[in-house]
């Protein structure tokens, strides 16, 4: 992929998290500042789309990411390990130092209702002594992608066996983990940013779930400075 290309793609990407509608060639070229005429950017989406990272869901549309598109911006463009605003960090260590003399269970299970405000996502939580929480599905029921019921439906059978796709992950997960679509394993109409935590003998794993077009530098700045709370 060449630079003009992946400059694209990440505006595509940007335009689309917000919007949630296909992005056509006139709105990256007023919002892209990248000096480019519309039919250079239809020139160059049609390339992207050709190798995969776009698509357009239907005739003269704009276009939207696939899994692959997002997964490029994952592995080339989000260069650290997400950022977090200074207002989220101290509502984060404010609510974990209230809850820091209490049993590491509860402080866990309200730093996830806080992450799921903070994230508009729903939030997994699986404990070794096999014990599992969930919290915001509202979040992301509310989502434009959940709004046919077959992907509802889909997603409640698998939050209904949660702990099987949980037990499934604590051994995979050593870092901070996106899963996308395809491989992920709460289906393939989210993404999931997992972290693994450990506090003296108790672990256990934390994931941000949501559409596959969720903020994933965002999610990710959550999830590693919930760690570092923990």
């Amino acid at each position: 992929m060449n630079q003009r290309q992946e400059a694209l793609l990440g505006q595509v990407i940007k335009e689309y998290l917000h919007s949630a509608v296909p992005i056509g060639s006139k709105t990256l070229e007023n919002k892209s500042h990248l000096g480019l005429s519309s039919a250079t950017i239809r020139n160059a989406l049609a390339e992207l789309e050709e190798l995969g990272y776009i698509v357009q869901p239907h005739t003269s549309a704009g276009r939207i990411p696939t899994c692959l598109g997002y997964q490029y911006f994952l592995d080339n463009q989000l260069k650290n390990l997400g950022k977090i605003t200074a207002k989220e960090e101290q509502d984060l260590k404010q609510l974990a130092q209230k809850w820091q003399n209490e049993p590491l269970e509860l402080l866990i299970r309200n730093l996830a209702r806080k992450l799921a405000d903070l994230s508009n996502n729903a939030i997994v939580v699986g404990f070794a002594d096999n014990s599992f929480y969930y919290t915001g599905l509202a979040n992301l029921f509310s989502q434009p992608e959940f709004q046919d019921p077959s992907c509802v439906y889909d997603l409640s059978l698998i939050i209904d066996h949660l702990d099987q796709v949980m037990n499934r992950l604590f051994n995979e997960v050593t870092q901070a983990t996106v899963k996308i679509g395809a491989k992920n394993p709460f289906g393939q109409q989210c993404s999931v940013v997992l972290i693994n935590w450990r506090f003296k003998k108790q672990s256990g794993l934390l994931g941000i779930l949501g559409p596959v077009r969720m903020d994933y530098e965002k999610n990710l700045g959550l999830v590693n400075f919930i760690r570092e709370q923990i």
